[in-house]
């Protein structure tokens, strides 16, 4: 066992001295060290109930002779962080996460981990951490929000985000916000809607990597406790058997969570963290696999803010494995990849029937013939933008309208609310890509704002930036290369003609070639807006949205 360079013989009579200044007995060192990475804080609500799946997990390990010992890991909320400084440092806590589980689990010499995370970051920087680190390693979040309730109908955070533009339209009151604000976030738990919280825990069982119901079962369930504790169980016959998270995650099952991704209708998000986690097991992961994926892969999901269903309903119809049993009907999936259980998928699934065709469409019902997501290409995004088409209406799947260019997010905020957009317009938000940002900054605000505003059907957002998994409407983000190494859409000028095809997969600039080799010409690189700490560092290393926001060492 990896521990034994720690817990055996007499070279280590001092590491065992600090064991004992733990509390550990004997019998403890001669088990598995078990490190129970713990996302607990008590500011993001998708983590102040992590306390009790941690313990839970603690339990389920010691039941099955392993030694848990809890480490912490940081977790930032994106909806507090949202629309302020403070986003800049929501993508990347995803690094922080990822190097310091790998150093803590490292230094320690553990066995096995158990993750415990939830919400945006923390699932795909553990799992990053879990490909590095490869010892035994379950999944288990913390688990989703119960969806809140106002008027009779069922609510989430993104409708508080709209409710905000609304008012500013003058469409609802102060005391109709303060009613949405008390009523949307009902209970601890990752937002209620297919936001990236729950998108990335769904593809975690997706990956294998998490227990059956990980996605789904609502956060303040018991059954989320008893989850919790086969999660403990499951590491240690994961230890038994050596299995290991590059056992897991192979270039098939990425591959098969994007897959799933594309039924479920999963955040944009996704296509940050599928790359970055496929990058850490060494598969080069194209974003534009996903065309090649969503063309054969029916859209069987519509939930919030895509449609009037949440997670609470998908976990009743059965979950993320019933929507993979559909997937299998047509032979999407390669179900000889290993889980957790120690089972291949295909043997997961058998039997995980839709139990409500309304929330799960069958495969003769789809939402669409393709796929949530789509990659789109042209003269204005050469190397890959992405769209959540299952959340664009109809009448925006084509748009063509002149560009309304902005430097910040501020700024296109300023001017949405104030009413300076208007029907037909491109909003163009640009120096916000990983780099310019720093930190590829979400728009959930920006994209909240024009809903509520009424021009959801009628007005376009393109960003370097990202967009929340809250986001709706046509929100076209990581637009690649970025503004801030010169990408052309550092090179759109006001009222510009922006065409956007999704049907097509295109995003193009009506500008000719010569044109914009003249506007290239004159360009030059912005000073960077910050200089020192930790958002320095992470710019000075950060690629392009395209290839899923990684740090790479300057060669």
């Amino acid at each position: 066992m990896k521990s034994d360079s720690v817990t055996k013989g007499m070279q280590q009579a001092p590491h065992r001295s600090l064991f004992n200044a733990l509390g550990l007995t004997e019998e403890e060192l001669s088990r598995p060290l078990v490190g129970i990475v713990s996302s607990y804080n008590e500011i993001v609500p998708g983590h102040m109930n992590l306390d009790k799946i941690v313990n839970a997990v603690k339990q389920g390990v010691a039941m099955a002779g392993g030694t848990p010992i809890v480490f912490p890991a940081i977790a930032v909320c994106d909806g507090i962080a949202m629309g302020h400084i403070g986003m800049k440092y929501s993508l990347v806590t995803r690094d922080l996460i990822a190097d310091s589980t790998e150093a803590m689990a490292i230094a320690h010499a553990f066995d096995a981990l158990v993750m415990v995370p939830n919400c945006d970051k923390n699932v795909p920087g553990l799992l990053m951490a879990a490909a590095r680190v490869n010892v035994p390693t379950v999944f288990v979040s913390g688990g989703p929000m119960l969806a809140g309730h106002v008027h009779g109908q069922k609510r989430s955070l993104s409708s508080m985000f709209e409710a905000v533009g609304s008012y500013a339209a003058g469409t609802m009151t102060e005391d109709d916000v303060k009613e949405f604000e008390a009523k949307v976030c009902p209970t601890c738990g990752s937002c209620s809607g297919m936001y990236t919280a729950n998108s990335m825990n769904c593809l975690t069982e997706a990956l294998g990597m998490g227990l059956p119901g990980n996605g789904t079962i609502p956060a303040v369930y018991s059954e989320r406790i008893k989850l919790a504790k086969h999660a403990g169980m499951a590491v240690m016959e994961m230890v038994k058997k050596n299995i290991r998270p590059r056992d897991i995650m192979t270039k098939e099952a990425i591959l098969n969570a994007l897959t799933v991704d594309m039924a479920l209708g999963c955040s944009t998000n996704s296509m940050l963290h599928l790359p970055a986690i496929a990058h850490e097991v060494g598969f080069d992961f194209d974003i534009a696999f996903a065309n090649d994926i969503s063309e054969k892969t029916p859209n069987l999901c519509h939930l919030a803010p895509a449609g009037p269903t949440y997670m609470e309903d998908l976990n009743e119809a059965g979950g993320v494995y019933a929507v993979m049993n559909e997937l299998a009907d047509l032979g999407l999936l390669n179900l000889d990849c290993l889980t957790v259980t120690g089972n291949t998928m295909g043997e997961n699934i058998k039997g995980c029937v839709n139990k409500n065709p309304e929330v799960i469409r069958p495969l003769d019902n789809p939402y669409s013939k393709t796929g949530g997501l789509a990659v789109l290409k042209g003269n204005l995004a050469p190397d890959g933008s992405v769209v959540k088409r299952s959340a664009v209406v109809d009448e925006m799947m084509v748009h063509e309208g002149p560009a309304r260019v902005f430097e910040c997010e501020e700024d296109a905020i300023a001017a949405i609310k104030g009413g300076k957009i208007v029907a037909g317009d491109v909003v163009v938000i640009r120096y916000e890509g990983p780099k310019g940002g720093p930190g590829m900054r979400e728009m959930l605000n920006p994209t909240s704002a024009i809903a509520g505003m009424g021009l959801g059907s009628s007005v376009a957002l393109i960003t370097d930036g990202r967009f929340s998994g809250a986001s709706r409407g046509a929100s076209i983000g990581h637009v690649s290369p970025e503004a801030a190494v010169g990408g052309p859409i550092a090179l759109v000028e006001e009222g510009d003609i922006i065409k956007i095809n999704i049907p097509e997969m295109k995003l193009d600039l009506d500008v000719s070639d010569e044109e914009l080799e003249a506007r290239r010409a004159k360009w030059q690189p912005r000073e960077p807006k910050v200089t020192t700490g930790y958002l320095a560092r992470y710019a000075s290393m950060v690629t392009s949205g395209n290839r899923g926001a990684i740090l790479e060492i300057k060669k």
